[in-house]
């Protein structure tokens, strides 16, 4: 099992956020965001949003750090990435 979370670059409400995935599948990444606490409204389609003070929970919880754009890699070639828009459930 290999989640991945990128640096909390991504500013919104008032906070910085990251992006976690899987380049498994998302029943995986489901069981660890919710094993993080992460409510299930944190999924954006194909990742979950990390405020910035959960990054090093992630990280400790066995998410391996990478840059947005090995990030974005990962997810795409795992056949995973769901461009915006596009409609997405819990399931996959």
């Amino acid at each position: 099992m290999t989640l991945y979370i990128d640096p909390p670059n991504w500013p919104g409400h008032g906070r910085m956020w990251s992006h976690l995935i899987s380049d498994v599948s998302f029943d995986e990444l489901h069981r660890f965001a919710a094993a993080l606490g992460a409510p299930p409204r944190a999924f954006d389609g194909d990742h979950y949003d990390l405020p910035s003070h959960r990054y090093a929970d992630a990280v400790r919880a066995g998410a391996v750090e990478v840059g947005s754009k090995e990030l974005v890699r990962r997810l795409t070639e795992a056949g995973l990435r769901r461009p915006k828009g596009r409609p997405a459930g819990r399931s996959g």
